[in-house]
């Protein structure tokens, strides 16, 4: 798979995580689809990451997937905190119990890993386009550039 094409699929599989999370379905079924999805999650975070490392691409691209990499690495320290109810009985504040903040933790770096997916995504698209070399006027919304076959 080209690089390209494996920074939209960490998009995609990060959207299929939430719709399965979001989506009710009998037990056991869901958290062993989210479990296998994560580890995806983490396994294609660290190629992608690895892939752009090999590239000229700017350092921001690089670092954005890096923290990527990091937050899915978090996730699966999260995921089984969650899972196992840890702290599910000690409330903290406000009547938020510890595993209460832990799930809120797992859905904001979720959310984190997509729109980061996303940014890294775009931004190398564009450099290996050299998309950014030309700049519009204001106002105009130019066409697509097409490939050459």
């Amino acid at each position: 798979m080209k690089l390209w094409a494996a920074l939209y699929a960490m998009i995609w599989i990060v959207f299929l995580e939430f719709w399965l999370a979001l989506t009710p379905i009998a037990p056991p079924v869901p958290l062993y689809l989210h479990a296998l999805l994560g580890f995806l999650i983490v396994v294609v975070a660290y190629r992608n990451f690895a892939l752009l490392r090999m590239t000229t691409v700017p350092g921001r691209v690089k670092r954005i997937a890096k923290a990527t990499f990091q937050l899915s690495i978090l996730m699966a320290i999260l995921g089984p905190l969650v899972y196992f109810d840890v702290g599910g009985n000690l409330t903290v504040a406000f009547g938020i119990t510890v595993n209460g903040g832990l799930r809120f933790l797992h859905f904001v770096n979720a959310v984190a890993i997509l729109t980061q997916a996303s940014a890294t995504a775009i931004a190398y698209d564009m450099w290996e386009e050299r998309e950014f070399l030309s700049e519009t006027r204001p106002g105009e919304v130019p066409p697509a550039v097409r490939p050459a076959p």
